[in-house]
Order: structure tokens, then C-alpha cells, then sequence
């Protein structure tokens, strides 16, 4: 048989290497893929017709190929504010970077603790090959759900769930080290601000701050726990200022940001009157003067990272339970 080979190099179709092999589409499919019944001498002709004019199977033809849809969810929680707007933004850029050059996309579904419908269709729906939980909470229907669907998946952040792959940070001990340098700079009473506790990263961060404050009097150590909206913020924050306090951390920046407005409007200065730390940096506190001590992680790594496991996973490889990437401490003369 003469093969016709006057279409243009990197523009054929699998329909084409069929009429010009003579065989079916299924064939050429099967041979491609490696699975199904075919002929060794059949398969090797279409490895040597594709090889031989460059043909590069689409993703959809892969899918099809090897039963995938060539789709990752990024689940974010539909409860973010406009402070936690560029970490999901910036891991979502780690994500996309891996997963482009293997030919994958990324679809994005909003999940919220009590309602994850939308999670639950894609998955169930089968439109999706695996999926990247971007927050964690202590008692996660998500990731249970995740669990029992048998669908490839990690979790950026950490989970008490058993056999649950996660990327995260190393919260405790950050946050462990800022506390104790804290203490160095001769604080000896000292306030922690935290967000919503059924979020697993305040809670990780706070038994990292409860390891740093070791050896205070339990009098000297102040805590105010789920305090998410504005109003509790500077509740907190004049409470702290009344007792006392000679240093107030925030365990994120959206808190460290109302800490800093209600200071600044209650005239008191940083860090002659009192002094100021949070465990997590970002843009929005950037730009204060003093500058910030904070924690710094790096958002895109742990996109990365974990779209970068989570495409073993789908492979069908070995990965490490838990991995834990690092931070940077900075320390500026808010302390």
C-alpha cells in the first residue's frame, strides 16, 4: 500500500492516519494507547506512520485514548475576602504552570463548608481527573467526600484526616520562631489575634505561637480567637492595649491589616507604645511604616508542588504523605 503523505506535518488528525493505514479509527486509538486488543504488526505501522509524520494527538484524542478528561479542579473556599483573593490567586499561577506543559486545564469551583455541590458535580460528573482542595478546615466534609469518591486529590494545607495527601507550609514551626524572637526583644507580655478556628492553618499556627510563649505566666499570654470581622478585631485590639500588652501578633494579614487601622486611629504608636507581628505577609500590610515583622511564604511553590503531586497521583505513583515547604522570617522595627 502506498501511504499518502502529502498532509501537512503536525496537522494531522487520528481520522487521518486511519484512511491512510486503512484501518479504523478504534485502531489507531488502540495503538496509540497501548490498551485493547490489536496486532503487534498493526501497531507498529501506526507508530511508525505517526513517528514518521510528526502527528501529535490532541488532548481531547488523549482523553479519549486513555479515559481522561485532561481536567484538574482548584477548589477555593466561597467564602474569601478580598485579603485572601491573591494567595488562591498566586497558588492557582503554581498550578497552571504545571499543568499546562502536560497539556492539562484547570477548572475552578467555589466550595463553602456547608454547601459543596459544586465540587460534587464535577467530581461525579467525571469532568475532572483529580483535585486540589485549597483550604482545609477541622471537621472537612470535602475532604471526607473526596475520600469516598475514590478521585485522585491533595490538599494544600493540613488535614487530621488519615491517608489525605498535603502541601503546606511549616506553620508551627514559623510561627514558633517569630514568637520566641519575640520574647528577645524583651516582651514579656505578649497578645495573639486569630481568625476563624475551624480553619486548620489558624489553629496550626497558634499551637505554633503556644510552643514560642513556653515559660511565660499563663497572665501573660492573651488569646482572642475567631475574630474575623472588623469590629471584633478592634475589640481585641483595645482589650489587648488595656491589659497591658507589650506585643499584639495577628495569625494573617487580613487581622494584622484591622490591628494596624485601629492602632493608627487610636494614636498609638508602633513600636514605641506597643509593638506588632503577624504570621503572614503580604501586600496588604507591605506598605506600612514602620514595616511589618511577618512570616513570608510563597503561594506559587505550593500551587505548584501540589499540582505537581497530585499529576503522580493521577499517574498512578508513589508520593510523600506530607510535605512541608519553608518561609521566610522578617524582622523590621515594628518590634
Amino acid at each position: 500500500m502506498i501511504l499518502d503523505t502529502s498532509v501537512q506535518k503536525n496537522k494531522i488528525t487520528i481520522v487521518d492516519v486511519a484512511d491512510a493505514l486503512g484501518i479504523s479509527k478504534t485502531t489507531v486509538s488502540r495503538a496509540i494507547s497501548g490498551k485493547g486488543r490489536i496486532g503487534e504488526e498493526t501497531r507498529q505501522r501506526v507508530l511508525d506512520y505517526i513517528k514518521e509524520n510528526d502527528y501529535k494527538p490532541s488532548p481531547l484524542a488523549k482523553g479519549l485514548a486513555k479515559s481522561r478528561t485532561y481536567n484538574l479542579c482548584f477548589a477555593i473556599p466561597d467564602d474569601s475576602t478580598a485579603t485572601d483573593a491573591p494567595f488562591f490567586l498566586r497558588c492557582m499561577l503554581g498550578v497552571a504552570k504545571e499543568a499546562a506543559p502536560v497539556d492539562y486545564d484547570i477548572l475552578n469551583v467555589l466550595m463553602h463548608e456547608r454547601d459543596i455541590s459544586q465540587l460534587k458535580r464535577v467530581v461525579e460528573n467525571r469532568k475532572v481527573d483529580g483535585v486540589i482542595l485549597g483550604r482545609t478546615l477541622m471537621k472537612d466534609s470535602r475532604v471526607r467526600f473526596l475520600k469516598e469518591s475514590g478521585i485522585p486529590f491533595v490538599v494544600i494545607g493540613s488535614t487530621q484526616e488519615k491517608n489525605v495527601v498535603q502541601i503546606d507550609n511549616d506553620h508551627i514551626r514559623a510561627c514558633r520562631e517569630l514568637t520566641k524572637a519575640l520574647l528577645k526583644k524583651d516582651v514579656k507580655k505578649i497578645a495573639l489575634i486569630g481568625g476563624d478556628m475551624a480553619h486548620v492553618v489558624n489553629q496550626t499556627r497558634k499551637r505554633g505561637f503556644e510552643e514560642g510563649v513556653k515559660g511565660l505566666k499563663a497572665e501573660d499570654v492573651l488569646y482572642y480567637q475567631d475574630r474575623e470581622e472588623r469590629e471584633e478585631i478592634y475589640e481585641a485590639v483595645m482589650d489587648a492595649v488595656e491589659k497591658e500588652a507589650e506585643c499584639i501578633v495577628s495569625t494573617d494579614d487580613h487581622i494584622c491589616y484591622n490591628v494596624l487601622q485601629k492602632l493608627h486611629s487610636e494614636n498609638i504608636s508602633i513600636p514605641q507604645k506597643i509593638k506588632v507581628a503577624s504570621f503572614y505577609d503580604s501586600q496588604i500590610i507591605a506598605n506600612h511604616h514602620p514595616e511589618i515583622t511577618a512570616l513570608q511564604y510563597d503561594p506559587k511553590e505550593l500551587g505548584m508542588i501540589a499540582c505537581r503531586t497530585l499529576l503522580k497521583l493521577i499517574s498512578g505513583e508513589e508520593v510523600q504523605n506530607k510535605v512541608l515547604l519553608g518561609y521566610e522570617l522578617r524582622l523590621t522595627d515594628s518590634v
